[in-house]
């Protein structure tokens, strides 16, 4: 990890020598997630509720997804642009070093710029923790917590499985930005809006589940149970990052150099 750190100071210092660059682009940062807020507040002028979530309920679901992608994007932003080390055969300098190939991928690349939807996610949880009237303790902290930390984990899981899909593909697909920039509209809503079959998948197979639908009952007060219970499944859902790594692994050993 001291590796990893020191990767992040030398990127986090070149970025930050163009500030107007950084500045304008923190600022889109912050505009643009609005569009889906937008979207989620004009459902809610047509309808007062949906299957029993108000507004501020539903923004928070929103906030919370936001925060954890806004991290993942920040950090894991070297497997999201993996498939250029493959395509130009920059990955053979990494399996040479003497260091694990996750560690050089994540330092990689880093992102600073992904604290303006960072902030705008807190200011929008912010509003939502005061309109949705949540009574506050130790538990519903750790809870919210987790939560972050938990679905943190899970993005930078399915950054990693569409960086690994490059060593069969060699160009990036598409189609993965369905798991990634998709998945987080889809799961800024309850779960229980949508049909079951995608209940199933965001439980079951992409467990973001784990850290919005189930935990946020919780703090909520819609269910009641073992509070700690509840306080500690974003943890259990971050296990998700064990397979990733284990196709991850699979990949490095698959991996043909594309000789450029």
């Amino acid at each position: 990890m001291k590796l990893y750190f020191k990767y992040i100071t030398l990127l986090l210092k070149s970025q930050l020598q163009y500030k107007a660059s950084f500045a304008m682009s923190a600022i889109t940062q912050f505009i643009q997630p609005f569009a889906l807020l937008a979207g989620i507040y004009f459902l809610f002028e047509r309808f007062e509720n949906i299957q029993g979530w108000t507004l501020y309920e539903v923004f928070m679901c929103y906030a919370v997804v936001g925060m954890c992608f806004s991290i993942a994007t920040c950090f894991a932003r070297g497997f999201d642009s993996f498939d250029g080390m493959v395509r130009t055969a920059l990955f053979d300098r990494v399996l040479v070093r003497p260091r694990g190939t996750v560690i050089q991928v994540l330092g990689a690349n880093f992102d600073i710029k992904r604290i303006g939807h960072f902030i705008q996610a807190v200011m929008v949880l912010c509003a939502a923790i005061y309109g949705a009237d949540i009574t506050w303790d130790l538990v519903r902290i750790i809870t919210l917590v987790n939560m972050i930390f938990g679905g943190s984990v899970i993005f930078s899981g399915v950054y990693m499985l569409q960086a690994a899909a490059a060593f069969w593909t060699i160009e990036a697909l598409e189609v993965a930005n369905i798991f990634t920039h998709g998945m987080k509209e889809h799961a800024s809503y309850p779960l229980n809006i949508f049909p079951k079959w995608i209940t199933f998948v965001f439980t079951f197979i992409i467990p973001f589940g784990t850290i919005n639908y189930l935990p946020m009952q919780f703090l909520l007060e819609k269910i009641d149970g073992d509070s700690w219970f509840y306080a500690f499944i974003p943890l259990i859902g971050s296990l998700f990052i064990l397979p990733c790594m284990g196709v991850w692994k699979i990949g490095v050993r698959k991996y043909s150099s594309a000789g450029s």
